[in-house]
């Protein structure tokens, strides 16, 4: 797609142009993002079980769908519990941006932008079917702000409050919980209305994948030249470990395995026999005992209902325009919910080679099981070893999808891992996390058993990662270790070396440099003043980027080709190339004179994004009103690299960006305080092999980057010195 053209509008004159050539137009991928509960990195096959020895796990559904794909083996959850993670996942923000951390279950996810709003304005139909949580206060869909179709989901099926979620039954009575979360029935909502009563003997994870494969064929057969964006949130295995009512159905794909009846007390085909009764001949006769019985048949089960989602798209016809991920929340529980069974992820090793579970920043509590599979687009049969989280999927779907991402969030796209095609930028891995307990003294767990998880961080850098844990001031001292040759976290590097010391320091710098505190989630080191960063050869000046287009967000500029690059003196809107639909990013040095508390304010007629650092100051574009918005910082006095996105679409543009601090009132920021690298001087206003004034077409290469061609030459990238 050309960049900045409008995606509706350029998809109604392509399909205009091949109706009447009689050819079939390129559509952008069907999306399918799968989430599990509480499963472990061990406790898929092709990530450990199939190299236990003894009873393992089986999962030759998952295994076959990584062998086609691709592993991606150091992806990571923001947090250990399941309600931050998903926040993050949807809002493309990471723990220390995202507006739910901690144990802020059922908060209310912020009103911004996110994967499901922004793919649906590029055109897509987003459905979400399972479990949610965060939807906020209330009991309807009504009073619930952020319930999932007030977020962007044209369609929602399943269970909004987190609590419910630990019951796979949710219209049938369940005496043997021991918790009072853990009795049924349970509500389950379909947009708005509570169908519950009609779902006797459904059990969640069969009731799930029934409904996910109906909404696919019926996409399919109905809305062929839609694409569509369906989120498959499990609620299991988590929880009561309850199993099955019967054996899996017979068969995989459209006409076979799960099926949607429709029926009240007959919805699915599997809504017959006994609730909680069948147990996988896989793991019975071997003396294993109830609780392993349970765990590898509810495993076994999320298996063969990633299974059949897989066929029911290859017998659809669409597996070639179709994307499908795996993934989990966080590591492997030790919740159960029935009286009298006690569950350990000990029995199968549940947490992989690593130690650590939920609720540990540990890498067996954030390090998931995590495939990409698409036959067309996705790599086969490869590992990788990129780190990368969760708030990278929504940058990753909208590079799928051909649209630029919003400037304000934090993931970076992950096609070139997955693809093969371009260069994979560097993400953000980054874990924060506080609850009152302590990591378990499991026998696997020699070296970190007994860790308390309060006020817990982590941070991975320059290839290694860096914990702390029950932070009492900044000066804490991070663990740091090398993953790749200490998977279970075991050889504390800090210290041992003058690198480790300096990495030490980096580590404490780069937390408070990519992160914005939260009252609702407060640390010690909230207000701890930013630290600066050393230019090579700084000079007075701005670095200015010119943009045009319509783009439904401030766009991420970065990525996208410019007509123009200057150095200015100040940040202001003297380089916009026309009056409306255009955009400009800023970027250098801002020189702060004295430390202390420094405030940004900004206003525009239509959207800006102002970050230092990595850190998110100033976001006003989601349903800008036009009104001044400001933010403050606590600032080390010397260079802090900003930047600036803004995009205007009226014909009087308007934006300022103001600050004040110690000795400073409220103003634009001088010309004496912005400053750049010498380098950037010797920019040039177009490539090479184009001359000023020349014509030029820009479009995209095959692989999705950005291209200029003029006089049937060629050019990739961005207009750089």
């Amino acid at each position: 797609m050309l960049s900045g053209f409008p995606r509706a509008l350029f998809n109604s004159l392509i399909l205009g142009i091949l109706a009447a050539t009689g050819e079939s137009p390129a559509q952008p991928p069907n999306i399918i993002f799968i989430l599990a509960d509480d499963l472990g990195y061990g406790d898929l096959g092709v990530f450990w079980q199939n190299s236990r020895t003894g009873t393992r796990i089986r999962t030759p559904q998952l295994d076959q769908m990584a062998a086609a794909g691709t592993i991606l083996n150091q992806h990571y959850a923001p947090a250990p519990v399941c309600a931050p993670s998903r926040a993050s996942l949807i809002s493309g923000m990471h723990q220390g941006h995202a507006n739910v951390r901690d144990n802020q279950f059922d908060k209310a996810l912020e009103d911004n932008y996110n994967f499901a709003n922004t793919l649906r304005t590029a055109g897509y139909y987003t459905a979400l079917v399972g479990k949610y949580g965060l939807q906020g206060s209330g009991a309807n869909p009504t009073q619930w702000a952020a319930y999932p179709t007030k977020r962007g989901f044209d369609y929602f099926y399943g269970y909004v409050r987190h609590a419910d979620g630990h019951q796979h039954y949710p219209a049938n009575t369940w005496p043997l919980g021991d918790s009072p979360t853990a009795q049924s029935p349970k509500e389950l909502w379909e947009n708005n209305s509570e169908v519950s009563s009609g779902l006797n003997r459904c059990y969640t994870g069969d009731l799930f994948t029934a409904k996910a494969k109906q909404i696919i064929a019926n996409r399919t057969a109905n809305n062929p030249n839609q694409p569509f964006f369906l989120f498959l949130s499990y609620d299991t295995p988590h929880g009561a470990l309850q199993l099955p009512t019967v054996a899996y159905p017979v068969g995989n794909g459209a006409a076979s395995g799960l099926q949607w009846i429709g029926n009240s007390g007959n919805m699915i085909n599997t809504a017959t026999g006994t609730i909680d009764s069948y147990r996988d001949p896989l793991y019975t006769g071997l003396g294993l005992g109830d609780v392993y019985e349970r765990q590898g048949t509810v495993v076994t089960r999320i298996d063969r209902q990633v299974g059949d989602i897989l066929q029911t798209v290859r017998d659809l016809g669409i597996a070639n325009n179709t994307l499908v991920f795996f993934s989990s929340d966080n590591g492997p529980s030790d919740e159960c919910y029935i009286t009298g069974i006690s569950f350990t992820p000990q029995n199968f090793q549940s947490y992989g080679p690593f130690e650590g579970m939920k609720r540990d920043v540990f890498e067996g509590g954030v390090r998931v099981p995590t495939v990409a599979w698409g036959p067309t687009r996705i790599l086969a049969n490869r590992t990788s070893n990129q780190l990368s989280q969760f708030h990278d999927w929504m940058a990753t779907f909208l590079d799928f999808a051909g649209v630029e991402r919003p400037a304000r969030i934090d993931g970076v796209s992950l096609l070139p891992v997955l693809t093969g095609n371009g260069t994979q930028e560097q993400g953000i891995v980054y874990v924060e996390y506080d609850f009152n307990g302590s990591m378990p003294n499991y026998a696997d767990f020699a070296y970190n058993g007994g860790t308390s998880r309060l006020r817990s961080q982590s941070v991975y850098m320059e290839g290694y990662k860096g914990i702390r844990n029950n932070i009492a001031a900044h000066t804490q001292n991070f663990k740091i270790f090398n993953l790749g040759a200490d998977s279970k976290e075991g050889n504390n590097l800090a210290g041992t070396s003058a690198f480790f010391t300096g990495l030490q320091q980096r580590m404490k710098d780069r937390v408070l440099q990519l992160r914005m505190p939260d009252t609702s989630a407060v640390r010690a080191y909230d207000n701890e003043p930013v630290p600066t960063v050393t230019a090579t050869s700084p000079i007075n000046g701005v670095q200015v980027r010119t943009f045009e287009g319509t783009w439904n967000w401030v766009p991420n500029f970065e990525r996208m080709q410019q007509i123009g690059t200057y150095v200015d003196s100040q940040i202001n809107l003297a380089r916009l190339s026309r009056t409306q639909n255009a955009g400009l990013y800023f970027t250098g040095y801002l020189s702060v004179p004295t430390a202390g508390n420094w405030t940004f304010y900004t206003t525009s007629d239509k959207g800006v994004i102002f970050k230092l650092h990595d850190k998110l100051v100033l976001d006003e574009d989601y349903n800008n009103s036009g009104s001044e918005i400001s933010r403050t910082v606590n600032l080390q006095a010397g260079l802090h690299p900003y930047r600036v996105y803004y995009r205007t679409a009226t014909t009087t543009p308007n934006m300022q960006l103001l600050w004040s601090g110690p000795g400073i009132t409220k103003g634009p920021i001088a010309p004496a305080r912005l400053f750049v690298e010498s380098a950037v001087t010797g920019i040039r206003l177009h490539p090479p092999h184009i001359r000023p004034g020349s014509k030029v077409k820009r479009g995209r290469t095959a692989d999705g980057r950005l291209r200029t061609e003029s006089k049937g030459k060629s050019w990739r990238g961005n207009f750089q010195k």
